[in-house]
């Protein structure tokens, strides 16, 4: 996609003012308890108070437990795109593969995420905590509100999935993307589904299974594709450009039900594999058509900003998806050029790399910006982002520099495998430099973002990602109008770095005015150094992959030479900028040395 929906986490944006029994009738207390609405308490005593959070040695191992979790979701989730890609490579039938699983998930964002994340999940939260029933009635309206609206959404947009693949896809892959989009558009029930009930079990202390089970998923995905793999892909004939599949007639209707009924049905098990952690949770959904005891009203009015984040990331993910095919439908038969597959296999090494860094670097910033916004300590809150940009800066030049210097053996070995050729290995790696340039910005953008989530302020990222969004389509369209039609991908990333740069400039403008300095000298300075070192490792990387031995373009022998060369020269690149990093005395590598002295002494 062009550009995740970043918007406030469970646990940076406060659920709004308390609504409680002051002044409305409606929330009095009652003689007798009754369910609450996710805001206050409605019981005549005092709130009942949930579980006490787990402390010392089960703090620690949650901590673990997640950390562990989240790091082979994304490994298993990067193998099911490699696999996936080995199966049915990035011609026409990847291209279109790829496009029709955006679509329930883009559709979802319009419906519920950007509401789900900002507003409900912090209402989960304090109707556990204030409900009398421990907000299992809560949750269950909600579950059965959102049911509703989510599968009335699916059956609209399965039937209006021809009119969906119309204007997204090219003439020669819209036939394919439509019966793609019949099979994975149901998907959109379950994706709201896992959301909310991860929502139901993160609020009662429970982060294990949603942190897991999406792992499932993935695997799922992946012995979907091995089958394919094996059945179809092993004996498949190229076209004339040498292409598996790169023509509708060597796909057939068992081909799109193994791959779009496969990815649905990863989607439908990770929700069912929540039941067991949900029962020990002491949930049980009984649907509950008592709507208007939900605070219906104030979530729309705190909501309706975030959509509006959300729906212009929206537009923008689909002027990607069309650029991105109508560049690929356009090319010459004998002829490959990138299209949605390449460009989402490049983004999601981009994704990979943010989401290890930067948002782990969000989440533990996020309570401290949080507390220092609602204490009004704007220097505080500007000392907080600031000291996260320089640590994000300082783990993500070097991811950077990597991916310049060695986008060509990193995206041979990971990426050519099976129908996913050399060709269109290479293109990928094109795609992948251009990644390098832009992941630094993209990810301080979002830093900044979340500093006016810290402040539960959604309608500053909201009005300022307007201009943001228009610099990236006009972008899109520049690179597909000026641009040979096997560049423009790569003129996407182009564009995607232009906005980022853009939103980081107006963010920056807007938090100095509003929280003042943000110390940005000294930030500046840091980044100048990290640079440098980044750019004495590439070039010591990059020096040693045209020295590397000439490799045949393909078999195991082939195969092991990349594997090795990206892991010796990319290990040889991070010893260059660490040793680097010291000579220019970078002030986050004198801390990390003092923080491994420390734990080397105990």
């Amino acid at each position: 996609m062009a550009e995740p929906n970043a918007r406030p986490g469970p646990a940076s944006s406060p659920s709004g003012p308390v609504r409680g029994p002051h002044g409305n009738p409606r929330y009095a207390p009652q003689a007798a308890p009754r369910t609450g609405n996710g805001y206050a308490p409605l019981t005549a005593g005092p709130a009942p108070q949930p579980p006490a959070a787990p402390a010392g040695k089960n703090v620690v191992r949650s901590s673990l437990l997640m950390g562990a979790g989240s790091l082979v979701s994304r490994v298993t989730g990067f193998g099911r795109t490699v696999v996936v890609s080995a199966a049915i490579g990035a011609g026409l039938l990847g291209n279109s593969y790829t496009t029709a699983q955006y679509f329930p998930q883009m559709i979802y964002e319009l419906v519920l995420g950007g509401v789900f994340a900002s507003i409900i999940l912090p209402l989960f939260v304090k109707a556990h905590k204030n409900d009398a029933d421990g907000g299992n009635a809560f949750a269950q309206r909600l579950l059965t509100l959102a049911t509703l609206i989510l599968g009335a959404a699916a059956i609209l947009v399965t039937a209006c999935a021809p009119l969906i693949a119309a204007v997204i896809a090219e003439p020669a892959q819209r036939e394919l993307v439509t019966e793609f989009s019949y099979l994975m558009l149901p998907a959109l029930l379950f994706y709201g589904l896992f959301a909310i009930l991860s929502g139901v079990l993160n609020s009662r202390e429970r982060f294990g299974a949603p942190m897991w089970v999406p792992i499932i998923n993935n695997l799922v995905v992946i012995t979907v594709a091995a089958v394919f793999y094996a059945v179809y892909t092993s004996d498949a004939t190229p076209n004339a450009a040498g292409e598996l599949f790169g023509s509708a007639d060597q796909v057939s209707a068992g081909m799109v039900v193994l791959l779009g009924g496969g990815t649905t049905a990863g989607v439908v098990i990770q929700v069912l594999c929540l039941a067991p952690a949900l029962r020990r949770a002491g949930f049980r959904w009984r649907p509950r058509f008592d709507f208007r005891a939900l605070p219906l009203r104030q979530i729309r009015r705190m909501a309706g900003w975030t959509l509006l984040f959300v729906a212009a990331n929206q537009v923008a993910v689909m002027a990607v998806l069309k650029v991105a095919n109508t560049a690929a439908g356009n090319a010459a038969p004998d002829q490959f050029v990138s299209g949605t597959t390449v460009y989402n296999n490049a983004y999601l090494m981009m994704m990979m790399a943010h989401g290890i860094v930067a948002v782990s670097v969000i989440t533990a910033l996020m309570p401290r910006m949080t507390r220092a916004a609602d204490a009004r300590h704007w220097p505080e809150l500007a000392g907080h982002l600031s000291s996260g940009i320089r640590l994000a800066s300082f783990l993500l030049v070097p991811i950077s520099a990597t991916f310049i210097a060695l986008h060509e053996p990193i995206a041979l070995a990971i990426f050519q495998w099976g129908a996913y050729d050399r060709t269109m290995a290479l293109a990928t790696g094109q795609a992948l430099a251009w990644v390098g340039i832009v992941l630094l910005a993209f990810s301080i953008s979002q830093l900044q973002i979340y500093a006016f989530y810290a402040q539960t302020d959604t309608k500053t990222p909201a009005l300022f990602n307007l201009p943001v969004i228009a610099f990236r389509i006009g972008g899109y369209l520049l690179a597909f109008a000026f641009l040979p039609l096997e560049w423009v991908v790569v003129g996407l990333f182009a564009a995607n770095g232009v906005s980022y740069l853009v939103s980081l400039l107006l963010s920056m403008s807007l938090l100095r005015k509003r929280i003042g300095l943000l110390d940005m000298r000294r930030t500046l300075n840091g980044l100048v150094r990290t640079t440098t070192a980044a750019a004495i490792a590439g070039g010591a990387a990059y020096g040693g992959w045209l020295l590397w031995p000439d490799l045949p373009d393909d078999g195991w022998g082939a195969k092991l030479g990349q594997l090795l060369a990206a892991f010796v020269l990319g290990t040889a690149l991070l010893g260059v900028y660490v040793a680097a990093c010291l000579v220019l005395r970078v002030t986050e590598m004198a801390s990390l040395q003092a923080t491994v002295r420390a734990k080397l002494r105990r």
